[in-house]
């Protein structure tokens, strides 16, 4: 056997390692993830502490108020509850902030503490991600030894390419038009019916290592409606790859893959924007830091939990939360209890 495709893990049985995994070794790695987190947010304080006072100043000038601790526990609790389930983070934490703070905590602010999220994405599929990069590096220097990683890693690439374009060219609409809660509640309902549709009508017969180039650039142009709060990145991805005939386990897990390039990119892009931002509420250094460790502890495990749910459950079972939550939120608006902008 050759020895590049000994070492190739087959990723249609990818979803078992997880499950695989004694108690101790998910113990070590809650435990190293939480270490690893407050060594991240001890060192990302301390980088930002010389910058603190540049950023008084610019949080003084715009018209933003600062956060609360207690606001950016509950978001961040919320962001990583959200972030990988079909129901839209980005929606939830509008929602939150409205709702429970009168004000709108920001499109900066919800890219930075959405690191957190993908550094859990990192640490839960270390392997596969190290053995992915190990098989695309080997692939460009050695053609005969392209294979099944390297092909992955193409991949995820090209995926990413389409929000990347549209993010930048449309940052400024994205923050500011499309963050009303109208918008986010019409969203929430209308997209449901996308996942409905995707279980009943996607075969989900084809296995990881059917996954090629068209899935990716469909699943990358799919991640794109995650910009509007309201759609939900892995909602958006995760239906694709249902259209597209991908097993329910391969779309959720290309789709956690293919967000941690687009995600790590808009956050440290708009970290500088989370301080001050023209828009939205600003956060200090350390409730950056905080949030994001936060969002990342509670997403780890909300990662391990979605991988177990669709095993055996339809994704049309959000639709079921999704759909009641858009309703109340437009109640809600057309009360008053809730201002759109």
């Amino acid at each position: 056997m050759d020895e590049n495709a000994s070492t190739e893990i087959e990723y249609s049985q990818l979803h078992s390692l997880s499950v695989q995994a004694s108690a101790a070794e998910r113990y070590n790695k809650h435990v190293m993830l939480a270490y690893g987190y407050i060594l991240v947010a001890v060192i990302t304080t301390d980088l930002t502490s010389g910058t603190t006072s540049y950023a008084a100043e610019v949080t003084a000038s715009a018209d933003a108020l600062d956060m609360t601790w207690i606001q950016v526990i509950v978001l961040s609790i919320v962001q990583g509850l959200t972030e990988f389930l079909p129901v839209s983070s980005s929606g939830h934490l509008r929602i939150f902030s409205e709702f429970f703070w009168d004000a709108d905590a920001g499109a900066s602010f919800t890219a930075v503490i959405q690191l957190g999220t993908e550094i859990a994405v990192v640490i839960f599929f270390w392997r596969e991600i190290v053995q992915i990069v190990r098989g695309w590096l080997r692939g460009l220097m050695d053609k005969n030894s392209r294979g099944a990683d390297w092909k992955m890693g193409w991949m995820i690439i090209v995926g990413s390419i389409p929000i990347g374009v549209v993010g930048f060219l449309a940052k400024d609409f994205i923050r500011d038009s499309l963050r009303n809660l109208w918008i986010t509640a019409a969203v929430l309902i209308l997209f449901s019916f996308v996942f409905i549709a995707a279980e009943r009508w996607g075969k989900k017969t084809r296995e990881g290592g059917e996954l090629n180039f068209r899935d990716a650039i469909i699943m990358g142009l799919a991640q794109c409606l995650a910009l509007i709060p309201g759609v939900s990145r892995s909602g958006g991805t995760i239906s694709a790859g249902l259209f597209l005939n991908l097993e329910r386990e391969v779309a959720t897990r290309f789709s956690f893959l293919l967000a941690i390039p687009a995600v790590m990119a808009s956050g440290l892009f708009s970290l500088p924007d989370a301080f001050g931002p023209a828009s939205g509420q600003a956060a200090s250094a350390a409730q950056l830091a905080v949030g994001t460790l936060v969002a990342g502890l509670v997403g780890y495990a909300a990662i391990a939990w979605l991988l177990k749910f669709v095993a055996n459950h339809s994704f049309a079972w959000f639709a079921a939360y999704r759909i009641p939550l858009g309703l109340l939120v437009m109640l809600l608006l057309g009360l008053g209890v809730l201002q759109p902008v």
